[in-house]
């Protein structure tokens, strides 16, 4: 005989790991005045953060003994506090676009320091990556094609080449060259001497493990090798991205999927736990990278770190959630609260498209906090309510779930999403029904009394 839930019994909770510097911008009184300003939903950006964590990268290279090179993939975030960060550090960017490139080096990010990925890239990009002396992935024969001849044609200086790898079976992936593509390639490289320097290989491979990242590598580093008997210089290797950020601890996810069911959702919508990001990652950020590092390669007889040193070859990667893990939140004003049954359905001054995961037909998981004029919500009570967005089409939810709220939100309270600085902010912005775009706030100083300014992302 089937069991019947009461619909508020045991509504799931997710909250987000105690982030200090998160507390802090919340207790400051700040955002309700920046609210007030912008008249409308905007996110504030933590620099400092993104700071700390690639010095975490570039200290997981050192302590392995590794030369390597950490690129911020620009695509996580559009704000260009990161491209500044980026120059201060001389810490390297992945640009997909021309846009994305020129953002970088209007911002003081060397040519020599960005990477430039994506498929078919456009003979504008490629251009562009050429005369700044960029690293380009190539992706495909007819893309090195293209590449050589505008070399050949007008370049003063080589154009700098990773060769982008196909993930072995049974990948299905779209990205990189098989092994008889690879062979053309490579061919193609020592006939054209003159215009492309082939500096090494590359993969994208979906995904957060880190197992399947160290097996690639290993092999990347076995084409070095073959390409350096052709007379080619391939002395590094990029492992791309996919270094996952831990957002709540393993107690809170496990419970959370173990209880969620359809009637925890406004509608009775249903999410498999597929479908949802792994919020909780027992490995995460540069202890990913350390984990990588300490891997024997499938076929290898020493780890990753170590045939990299007896190799001479140079590491790369690009990271772009992991960089802002902690680096910035998202704030939307309550503007209306209706109830339901047993649930209230609150509506924001904003819309989903400024919280991305709905683009993925997947929900941003960790719990909003409540503030109210008088501070943070608190309170002994179960005040279960969904979010929806300004607009006027029925998809439009920020959160499909009815959060447990420690207390009924009001009109004029702020809903805060901790920890949304990596793609959700801008991956999927619109100014749908003429919503201005939420605007991006750089916190510069923490503190009673905080420094803030808007990011001065150049206009394309």
């Amino acid at each position: 005989m089937a069991v019947i839930h009461p619909p508020t019994a045991n509504v799931p909770t997710l909250p987000a790991h105690t982030d200090p510097d998160t507390d802090r911008t919340l207790d400051s009184g700040l955002l309700h005045e920046l609210s007030y300003a912008f008249g409308g939903p905007f996110h504030f950006l933590l620099p400092h953060r993104f700071d700390s964590n690639l010095t975490a990268f570039r200290t997981a290279l050192s302590d392995a003994g590794v030369e390597g090179r950490v690129y911020y993939a620009k695509k996580a975030n559009k704000a260009a506090v990161w491209m500044e960060r980026c120059a201060a550090h001389q810490a390297g960017v992945d640009a997909a676009s021309t846009g994305e490139m020129r953002e970088a080096l209007g911002h003081g990010v060397r040519g020599e320091n960005i990477v430039v990925t994506g498929p078919a890239k456009s003979d504008e990009l490629l251009r562009l990556a050429l005369f700044h002396g960029s690293l380009i992935a190539v992706d495909a024969l007819d893309e090195l094609d293209r590449l050589v001849t505008l070399a050949l044609t007008g370049a003063v200086r080589p154009a700098r080449v990773l060769l982008r790898r196909l993930p072995p079976a049974p990948s299905h992936s779209r990205f990189g060259m098989n092994d008889a593509e690879i062979g053309i390639a490579l061919d193609s490289c020592v006939r054209n001497g003159d215009a492309v320097r082939m500096e090494g290989f590359s993969f994208h491979l979906s995904g957060y493990a880190t197992r399947p990242r160290a097996d690639l590598a290993g092999e990347l580093l076995n084409l070095c090798l073959k390409a350096r008997v052709l007379g080619l210089p391939a002395d590094r290797i990029s492992i791309g991205g996919g270094f996952a950020v831990d957002y709540s601890s393993a107690e809170h996810w496990h419970t959370f999927l173990a209880e969620q069911r359809p009637e925890h959702y406004h509608a009775s919508k249903s999410f498999h736990s597929d479908d949802f990001y792994p919020y909780h990652s027992p490995v995460a950020g540069a202890d990913a990278l350390r984990a990588i590092l300490s891997t024997v390669p499938e076929g290898g007889q020493s780890t990753l770190a170590a045939q990299l040193k007896d190799t001479g070859t140079l590491l790369m990667m690009e990271p772009g959630r992991a960089l802002l893990d902690g680096a910035g939140a998202s704030v939307f004003r309550v503007q209306g609260v209706k109830d339901r049954e047993d649930y209230q359905i609150v509506t924001v001054d904003g819309t989903s498209l400024s919280l991305s995961e709905q683009w993925f037909n997947s929900e941003y998981l960790p719990d909003p906090q409540l503030l109210t004029p008088a501070g943070r919500a608190v309170g002994n009570g179960l005040h279960p309510a969904c979010v929806g967005g300004a607009s006027c089409l029925e998809s439009d939810m920020l959160t499909w779930r009815k959060i447990p709220f420690p207390a009924r939100p009001g009109v004029g309270d702020l809903l805060v999403y901790p920890n949304t600085a990596g793609y959700q902010m801008d991956s999927n912005e619109s100014p749908f029904h003429d919503l201005p775009l939420p605007p991006k706030v750089v916190l510069d100083r923490l503190g009673d009394r905080p420094r803030w300014r808007l990011d001065r992302r150049a206009a394309l």
